[in-house]
């Protein structure tokens, strides 16, 4: 009997991400570890995703302590910052959210571990308090 798989999607915000990565990696000289992030993607993380969409630690479980973090996570609409997930690959952490209803991974974001927090008000519209004023 085949197994159900969850289709993997790469959002905007995921991809602006990527390219980020691959500059701070060339600016660190550092450029041949953008090819291991893109074939560890395409070998491990994905097929991983699709086949366990809840592998990744539930976001929420340790949330961040800075105010500004902790607005954006309160501004998200309603269920969201709990079905946020995290999965650690190598030098990256991603933010996921796996939809069961669609059988579907969103990848949201991607950063190395060197690089700065997760931009929440980037990744849902209207998450940001100061748009609402």
């Amino acid at each position: 009997m085949a197994e159900d798989l969850y289709q993997v999607e790469l959002t905007a915000s995921f991809l602006e991400r990527l390219d980020a990565i691959e500059a701070f990696l060339a600016e660190a000289d550092a450029a041949f570890a953008f090819d291991d992030l893109l074939a560890g993607l395409r070998s491990t993380v994905i097929p991983n995703l699709a086949r366990f969409p809840r592998i990744g630690r539930r976001y929420v479980d340790n949330p961040p302590q800075s105010a500004e973090a902790l607005a954006q996570l309160a501004a998200l609409p309603a269920g969201a910052a709990s079905a946020l997930r995290e999965y650690l690959h190598g030098d990256y952490l991603m933010l996921y959210t796996a939809m069961e209803v669609s059988a579907t991974v969103h990848l949201l974001s991607i950063r190395h571990h060197r690089q700065l927090s997760f931009d929440f008000a980037r990744l849902w519209p209207g998450a940001n308090p100061q748009e609402r004023r």
